[in-house]
């Protein structure tokens, strides 16, 4: 993840980076936890050119390998979550269409969580919702059905340990 987001500021203006979190995995649960963070950039591309400029040679420098199943482990996975305020559906470079928001933002405490932190104020293009309180109701949600937080912070945005 650090390396990454190293990447990401040798290719792109970095505005913002949310703390990482080490999260369970989803879906494939027998398998070690992820890590989830939010970059906020600034770029004159669009989605497509993001995903196949910046984003799909990242994942392949790091060498994400893409299997069957979507929530196998990998080294990296990288995706467009929000484009400014837009609705829209955009093309990553292999003819699949992907939609912005992202549907697991307001589905998944660690997908809204590290993006809440950069924005909490920002509604949701959609709904309308705050992501700081969709982010809290996510995890609310989730603390509720199993007792407890599935996110860590681990990092501190600057990829350094956090205090404490």
């Amino acid at each position: 993840m650090p390396r990454a987001i190293e990447m990401l500021r040798e290719m792109c203006e970095v505005t913002a980076v949310s703390p990482i979190y080490e999260t369970e995995p989803v879906g494939l649960r027998h398998q070690p936890s992820f890590w989830n963070a939010a970059v906020l950039i600034q770029t004159n591309l669009t989605a497509s050119e993001v995903k196949q400029q910046i984003i799909g040679p990242i994942e392949t420098k790091l060498n994400r390998v893409r299997q069957a199943d979507k929530n196998a482990p990998r080294t990296i996975d990288a995706d467009i979550v929000l484009f400014n305020d837009a609705v829209f559906a955009y093309d990553g470079g292999d003819g699949r269409s992907r939609p912005i928001p992202d549907p697991d933002l307001t589905k998944f405490a660690h997908v809204a969580v590290p993006v809440a932190n950069l924005l909490p104020d920002l509604p949701h293009p959609q709904t309308g919702e705050p992501l700081g309180a969709l982010a809290k109701r996510l995890l609310d949600e989730v603390v509720g059905v199993y007792g407890r937080s599935p996110l860590k912070r681990l990092l501190d945005s600057d990829t350094r340990p956090a205090d404490g």
